[in-house]
C-alpha cells in the first residue's frame, strides 16, 4: 500500500518574503509539478492579499499549509514583554491567514527566536523555558478561539538552544498541556539531532500533523544520506495520512540566508530541486 500522504513545498524554495506578487509565479509552477500542497512561509503578512492568496490557490488546484518565521522581534522567551507582545500580534496575523485558507494550523518554531544558541546557566535556561510555555499556553487558547491548532517545530542545535528533539518538543506540549499544541517535524533537523529516526517519530505520535523534508544538506531528497527506509517506517507506524512537505530555501535572498546559513545553491536549479525531490518522494512513499 505506501504511505497514504500529500505532497507539499514550501515556497522558501524559491522566495523570501513570499507576497502577494508571488502567487501567479510559483502557484501555477508549483500545480504543474504536480504537488498537491504549497506550504507558504508568512514573513510578514502585511505583504500578502489573503483573498488573492486563496483564489491563487483554488484556481491552480492546491491547498496550503502557514508556515511561521520566528526571528529576534518574535522571541517569546525574551525577558521584554513588549517582544512577546508583538510575537502574538504576529500569529494572530498569521491565524488569520489559516482561518481563511481554511488551514487547520499554524507551524514553526514559536517557542524561541531562529539562531538563538547560547550557552546559559541552567537558571536561565529554566527561566526560559517557563517564559516559553506561558505565552504558548497563551498562543494556544488563541489558536483554540479560531478553531486552529499550532504545530511546534524542533530546531537543530546550531539554530536553537531550548527545543532540538522529539523528546524536547513532547516535553514542552506536555507542560504547555493545551489540546490545541501540537508537533510538526522536519527530517533536516532530525538528521543531526536524533539517534534513532523511528523513535523520534512514533514517540511524536497522534501529536505529529505535519512533516517536512529535504537531504542531510538541506539539498534535494534522494541525493544525500538520510535514511529515507527509517522515516517511512515511522511514518507507517502511526499511521501518518497528512503532507510530506520539501522545505529548503534559496540563497539568493542574503538575510535568510544568513538565518539558515546558506552560502550557495543545494541544487542546479530550485525547479530541478522541486520536480526531483517529488519524483524522489512519490517513489519511496509507496516502497
Amino acid at each position: 500500500m505506501g504511505l497514504q500522504i500529500q505532497f507539499g513545498v514550501s515556497t522558501w524554495l524559491w522566495t523570501s518574503p513570499f507576497t502577494t506578487d508571488s502567487i501567479d509565479v510559483l502557484f501555477p509552477k508549483i500545480s504543474s509539478m504536480g504537488f498537491d500542497v504549497v506550504e507558504i512561509a508568512v514573513e510578514d503578512p502585511s505583504l500578502i492579499d489573503v483573498r488573492k492568496l486563496r483564489a491563487g490557490l483554488e484556481r491552480n488546484n492546491l491547498k496550503a499549509m502557514v508556515c511561521g518565521a520566528f526571528g529576534p522581534s518574535r522571541d517569546l522567551t525574551n525577558e521584554d514583554v513588549s517582544v512577546h507582545e508583538n510575537c502574538f500580534s504576529y500569529i494572530d496575523a498569521c491565524f488569520d491567514i489559516c482561518n481563511e485558507l481554511g488551514t487547520g494550523f499554524l507551524g514553526g518554531p514559536m517557542y524561541s527566536a531562529v539562531g538563538k544558541a547560547r550557552m546559559v546557566p541552567v537558571d536561565q535556561r529554566k527561566k526560559e523555558w517557563d517564559l516559553a510555555v506561558k505565552n504558548l499556553r497563551k498562543v494556544s487558547e488563541m489558536a483554540a478561539l479560531r478553531g486552529l491548532q499550532i504545530a511546534l517545530e524542533p530546531l537543530n542545535r546550531f539554530e536553537s538552544d531550548l527545543v532540538n528533539t522529539t523528546e524536547d518538543v513532547m516535553r514542552l506540549i506536555a507542560d504547555i498541556d493545551h489540546p490545541a499544541a501540537k508537533v510538526m517535524l522536519d527530517g533536516f533537523h532530525m538528521n543531526i539531532e536524533e539517534r534513532d529516526i523511528v523513535k523520534a517519530i512514533t514517540s511524536a505520535g497522534d501529536k505529529l500533523v505535519h512533516m517536512q523534508v529535504s537531504e542531510n544538506y538541506r539539498g534535494t531528497p534522494g541525493t544525500g544520506q538520510t535514511r529515507w527506509d527509517e522515516y517511512r517506517k515511522g511514518l507507517e507506524a502511526i499511521n501518518y495520512n497528512g503532507v510530506v512537505s520539501i522545505e529548503s530555501f534559496t540563497p539568493e535572498n542574503r538575510e535568510l540566508a544568513g538565518a539558515v546559513c546558506f552560502w550557495h545553491p543545494m541544487a542546479e536549479s530550485q525547479d530541478g530541486f522541486a520536480t526531483e525531490g517529488l519524483a524522489f518522494l512519490k517513489r519511496w512513499a509507496q516502497q
